[in-house]
């Protein structure tokens, strides 16, 4: 098992950019902005012959009693729980805080192995500057700069310690399954942190009653029947006109990163509101970056039948480039019509990485021509001879012949039709290249 270390401080103290160092990532914003991390982040780090896992926490109000912040304080409760060892992150330029004390005595009262990292000690030498630090009881203070990698690798030795690892063997093996990236997406406020919640079964991300809540891309391990997933939550996607912070121009990258790197994407569509042109924004976004998707109506037991019905006909008239994607109403807090979306997740999954043989695409290629020949245009008849797959996720299928740049798209549309009938490809889309073979012969003197 890899030691988990969490690292705790109040807001703006630098812990971001602290879990960002110790993973060697990118993986968490940072701005010069308090309270920008809400969520528990996870990341992966190694020193030497050692892995350890991060937790990113927000910043800590032990006493905070209601609203957002008491939602961030209960997660960095969870997440200190976890820990086998907590850094707790103070900022050395601005000295000791009321906040701290009280952070200082929730630590001491868990009996955690605990560090103290002063933060932001660039060219700073541990003395007279950090002294003060030793008032929290719990120890010496180390001094640090995330910013700029200094004591670093110190600090995480010192971390470790308490924690008297063995050294890990060499011969470890690799994973032996595949994990499917599943990202959740949508409009902000659709319940998408509320779905992965109830999925896990604990409040593993702040659900708040609030667009916006969610501003990071957080990633979550979870096994299902056997097979593991990487659920992301993402930040909710609003109109570009209506995005003014920078915190949020973040997060919408996050999201597009976090879509990009997925297998399969869940879009999740709110039910009370309908349809908006939003959602068909970011269900073009998703088609763009091939990715295999699901469409689920979430607050489904909110709505009355007139409403159900519109919403019906509102994603067949919005929506109609996602025929193909298997569609699900679904209450996230009722947790209704959740294991019938989990069938539709693998389905679409094992659309997207199908493996096509030549001498089968080649065939039905063939007799699509035969039933249907692609239309002439002028003195050019397309010839198709044979097609083979280019790619999986999205699956490409590339077909070879002659004057196939005059090959219309109401007949590429027909081919689709084709093949995905015969490969039952639910949930994916699907890219047809084709491949012109030119004359050698041609501008030779």
């Amino acid at each position: 098992m890899k030691p988990v270390i969490a690292l705790v401080g109040r807001p703006n103290v630098g812990k971001s950019t602290l879990f960002n160092r110790l993973t060697k990532s990118r993986d968490a914003i940072v701005a010069d902005f308090a309270g920008l991390t809400r969520d528990r982040h996870y990341g992966n780090g190694k020193q030497g012959k050692h892995e350890y896992i991060v937790i990113d926490t927000g910043g800590f109000e032990p006493d905070a009693v209601s609203g957002i912040y008491r939602e961030m304080a209960r997660q960095t409760q969870q997440a200190v729980a976890e820990a086998d060892v907590v850094i707790f992150v103070l900022d050395a330029r601005a000295g000791l805080s009321a906040q701290d004390y009280d952070i200082a005595k929730y630590l001491r009262r868990l009996g955690k192995p605990c560090v103290l990292a002063a933060n932001k000690a660039e060219g700073m030498l541990e003395g007279a500057q950090l002294s003060e630090f030793y008032e929290l009881g719990l120890g010496g203070v180390h001094a640090v700069s995330a910013a700029h990698g200094q004591g670093i690798r110190d600090l995480v030795d010192l971390a470790l310690q308490p924690l008297q690892l063995p050294d890990p063997d060499e011969g470890g093996g690799g994973e032996d399954q595949l994990t499917i990236k599943l990202a959740v997406a949508g409009r902000p406020n659709v319940g998408k942190s509320t779905l992965i919640n109830t999925w896990l079964g604990e409040e593993r991300l702040v659900a708040f009653d609030m667009p916006g809540t969610t501003r990071d891309a957080i990633s979550v391990p979870f096994e299902r029947n056997g097979q593991s997933f990487e659920l992301i939550d993402t930040a909710g996607l609003r109109r570009k006109g209506k995005v003014f912070e920078a915190i949020e121009k973040f997060s919408v990258v996050k999201t597009l990163q976090a879509i990009e790197s997925a297998n399969v994407v869940l879009l999740l569509l709110d039910a009370t509101q309908g349809v908006t042109d939003q959602d068909a924004h970011i269900a073009g976004y998703i088609l763009e970056s091939g990715r295999a998707v699901v469409v689920a109506v979430n607050k489904w037991d909110a709505v009355d039948d007139y409403q159900r019905q519109m919403l019906e006909r509102s994603i067949e008239t919005r929506l109609p480039f996602l025929k193909f994607a298997a569609l699900h109403y679904i209450s996230a807090k009722k947790r209704q019509g959740l294991s019938a979306l989990w069938l539709a997740i693998a389905q679409a999954h094992q659309s997207a990485m199908c493996k096509m043989p030549t001498p089968v695409l080649t065939r039905i290629l063939l007799e699509a021509v035969q039933f249907q020949s692609p239309k002439r245009t002028g003195m050019f008849r397309p010839k198709m001879r044979y097609a083979h797959q280019g790619g999986m996720n999205p699956p490409i299928i590339v077909i070879h012949g002659n004057s196939l740049e005059h090959v219309t798209d109401a007949y590429k549309r027909f081919l689709e039709g084709r093949f995905r009938k015969e490969f039952s490809l639910v949930g994916t889309p699907l890219r047809i290249e084709m491949k012109t073979s030119h004359n050698p012969f041609v501008n030779k003197e």
